[in-house]
């Protein structure tokens, strides 16, 4: 259940996020914006960190390199966020979006790339994801 709340919430900031960052887009610049989006996170993960202290710091040794280089995607999705809300809307943006996000972890999860358990695919997941690419093009028109 708290996974669920959780994935609930994180839906939730990422639409704000996405047009806050269109909004501050509009008045300085995209990649402006995408600066001051990682810039305030950066802030505010510093800053509940220092409320968390969980500890774990010296475990950092064991994360591979390019795992630690995640962040600068963020990068991109701020300006593909941006761009794609600009040009279509939040509504089609979102869309499209969580259709990428289940597109491609199901590819991951079947094909266990990242050192995940390869996960069994149904073919009712591919129903459900043609379903919903279905539903973005009932959108669009």
């Amino acid at each position: 259940m708290k996974g669920s709340i959780f994935a609930l919430l994180g839906g939730a900031f990422i639409t704000l996020q996405g047009v806050a960052n269109t909004r501050i887009s509009q008045d300085i610049g995209t990649w402006q914006a995408a600066t001051i989006t990682q810039l305030t996170g950066f802030l505010a993960a510093l800053i509940i960190l220092m409320f968390v202290r969980d500890g774990k710091w010296h475990s950092l040794k064991k994360v591979k390199p390019l795992y630690l280089g995640g962040g600068a995607l963020a990068a991109v999705i701020i300006f593909s966020n941006v761009k794609a809300i600009q040009m279509i809307g939040v509504t089609l943006t979102i869309s499209a979006l969580l259709i990428a996000q289940l597109s491609l972890t199901f590819v991951i999860d079947s094909k266990g790339w990242f050192g995940l358990v390869k996960q069994k695919m149904s073919l009712l997941q591919i129903i459900g994801i043609g379903m919903m690419i279905a539903g973005v093009v009932i959108l669009r028109l």
